[in-house]
């Protein structure tokens, strides 16, 4: 077996046990061909002055998940300013835990800082650097700084995964080499998202059997469409007086999403069970009548792949991936940021009849099937030598 080196701080800790779901799960079923030891970095702030776009916490560095063998570590930065440096910074970092580790590969998720940290790191250990970007790596890349140390890191890896086709071709748009871009799209797990009784789930839950449900599952967060989904449901609400929108997650924006909510009288019409486990979303799927991820932009989102293996329709918005899932036999696309055609999309996937146990039939893609196809870019670029090494000075 050849031994990988994971660089990703895409992964689970102890204060948010399903970060990185994605990663997590495909490394489980890799573990079938290699050897696998994790190195998580963690930018570290000033106590002082602590990022406000996003939750920050500081990892328990002791953690280890089941079934992985895994190290966290942490780097200093500091909020914007150090941006351009923390690529560099957590190579500096990284590398004495490589040096220990010796892989035959590194593999990474998630571009900048975390992806040009590995390139730095494998440029001085000669070993090749796999890539992997999740979706905001190349949707959202903040300012010109990153963009470039992206396309370094790009330009230097030995092979890049992308989790969708058009995410394949941003990266290839950002210079990375074509031939060596691969789309590997994200599984599931079918033992826990498969069609199940919606009625016995919706006791379970506490949801009147009669009830038109629209779920969403996910962080809430402004970009991904919440707000729009409000006012969807707002235009519903006098046409449908059963209808109840359930947001399972949390974020920043769950105290905004709250008093919109009472502004627009869905005080009782939405409910917010915060972060839920695999399971306990899976039963949200079961009991909804319509999954809705109104993104701004996505790559593969996980969580459409899991409703649609719950054989649940969805109703999402055309950005990134999504219309690589979505056809008309399983959902409705609409045009991100417009609350009109969202509205009038959710109705119509109400009131259509759905073969859902064909959409389920559909998604059976498992994480055993992501960790074969990721098997076989490692062991190409094994065989194909070392990495290319120029492009990180």
């Amino acid at each position: 077996m050849y031994r990988i080196a994971v660089v990703s701080s895409y992964f689970p800790t102890r204060e948010q046990p399903y970060r990185g779901h994605t990663a997590y799960q495909t490394l489980r079923q890799l573990r079938r061909f290699a050897e696998i030891e994790v190195f998580a970095p963690f930018a570290i702030y000033p106590r002082w002055l602590t990022p406000r776009n996003f939750p920050y916490y500081r990892p328990d560095v002791t953690y280890c998940p089941p079934d992985m063998a895994a190290h966290y570590f942490e780097y200093p930065a500091v909020p914007g300013l150090s941006r351009f440096l923390n690529g560099w910074v957590c190579s500096r970092y990284l590398l004495p835990y490589l040096k220990k580790a010796k892989p035959d590969l590194i593999l990474n998720y998630c571009l900048y800082p975390d992806g040009y940290a590995a390139v730095a790191a494998g440029k001085i250990l000669n070993v090749p650097v796999i890539l992997g970007a999740i979706g905001s790596d190349l949707c959202r890349i903040p300012d010109r700084a990153t963009r470039r140390l992206t396309q370094k890191a790009l330009r230097g890896a030995a092979a890049v995964i992308t989790v969708s086709a058009e995410l394949r071709q941003r990266a290839i748009l950002l210079g990375a080499a074509p031939e060596r871009v691969t789309a590997i799209l994200n599984g599931c797990d079918s033992s826990i998202f498969r069609l199940g009784d919606r009625g016995a789930a919706r006791t379970g839950l506490g949801l009147a059997a009669d009830a038109e449900v629209i779920l969403y599952v996910g962080r809430l967060d402004v970009n991904k469409g919440l707000r729009e989904m409000l006012a969807a449901v707002a235009r519903l609400a006098s046409g449908h007086p059963r209808l109840q929108l359930v947001l399972v997650g949390e974020g920043l924006f769950e105290k905004e999403l709250q008093e919109r909510a009472g502004a627009a009288g869905l005080g009782g019409r939405v409910r917010l069970p915060g972060a839920c486990s695999s399971a306990e979303v899976a039963r949200w799927m079961t009991a909804a009548d319509v999954f809705c991820l109104p993104s701004y932009s996505e790559g593969c989102p996980n969580v459409l792949v899991e409703a649609l293996a719950c054989g649940r329709p969805a109703v999402a918005t055309a950005v990134g991936g999504i219309p690589e899932l979505v056809t008309a036999n399983c959902g409705i696309l609409v045009p991100p940021r417009d609350a009109e055609p969202l509205a009038d999309a959710l109705a119509a996937a109400l009131l259509r009849h759905w073969d859902e146990p064909a959409i389920a039939r559909q998604f059976r893609r498992g994480w055993d099937d992501v960790a074969v196809e990721a098997d076989v870019i490692c062991r190409g670029a094994l065989s194909s030598g070392r990495p290319v090494l120029e492009s990180i000075r």
